[in-house]
């Protein structure tokens, strides 16, 4: 009795998680530009979406950015964590607190900082100052995605390696990252996610020559959002939910191969 009782309630959960996303699935096949009542089905947004030139531009721009500064920051945030984790305690310590700092700063607040910099430094806003931005809010959490693994992480294991005659970047390319890979792997989801998410610090650093999908969809809230944002917005939850799926099956392989 009680754990169908736990069930329901976690059904109940999730319904009221995705009761917003399974609507506007719903919503993408309504033939009325209306969201208060159903026209009929119909699939012409999703033949609209692409024939927009302003979407495919702000898609366009939002993928490049979002794989860009997925790269860097995975890169810039693995390696930093590599150095974190060995420093000595009271320098570690400092390092991860000022870390922590763009985690918990408030959009707002970065946005215009970042803002500042780049109109101090005479860098024109634009997809450059947009990527850095990404990039710059983006690294901390690879970090914290990063180190927990390497906490995990024998610290002989490099050592090891070393008085055996690797040099030590054939021992951190063979030894340590893959060893690290799945904190690596989830770092870089998270930027992934987080930049392709963002419209704060974006709004604030992308000038009038880059729009992102954010940036669009918030021009069009004042004069109403086209449905084709929503068959956009479809296609984007199904594809991610199919690469998740197909991830968790990977995982689900190797765990069965370990055993």
């Amino acid at each position: 009795m009680k754990k169908s009782l736990k069930r329901i309630y976690m059904g109940l959960i999730f319904l009221f998680l995705y009761a917003p996303i399974i609507l506007l699935i719903v919503y993408s096949f309504n033939s009325s530009k209306s969201r208060g009542q159903w026209g009929g089905f119909t699939l012409k947004w999703y033949a609209e979406l692409f024939q927009d030139r302003q979407i495919k531009e702000a898609f366009i721009y939002t993928i490049a950015i979002a794989v860009l500064a997925t790269i860097i920051s995975t890169i810039f945030g693995t390696i930093a964590a590599i150095g974190i984790n060995n420093m000595r305690r009271f320098p570690r310590k400092l390092t991860l607190n000022f870390n922590s700092l763009p985690v918990l700063n408030p959009d707002i607040v970065t946005g215009v900082a970042l803002m500042t910099l780049f109109i101090s430094i005479n860098l024109q806003l634009g997809f450059m100052s947009m990527l850095i931005a990404h990039v710059v809010f983006c690294t901390p959490f690879v970090i914290l995605a990063v180190l927990p693994k390497l906490r995990q992480l024998n610290p002989h294991l490099a050592e090891a390696a070393m008085d055996l005659g690797a040099k030590p970047s054939y021992a951190l390319r063979k030894v340590i990252i893959p060893q690290i890979l799945p904190g690596i792997v989830s770092g870089a989801l998270i930027a992934f996610t987080l930049s392709i998410d963002d419209f704060v610090i974006s709004f604030f650093t992308a000038g009038t020559q880059v729009t992102n999908l954010s940036i669009l969809i918030y021009s069009m809230a004042k004069r109403g959002v086209k449905p084709s944002i929503n068959a956009l917005s479809t296609i984007m939850f199904l594809t991610v939910l199919v690469l998740l799926l197909l991830i968790n099956k990977k995982s689900d392989k190797g765990e069965e191969l370990l055993l």
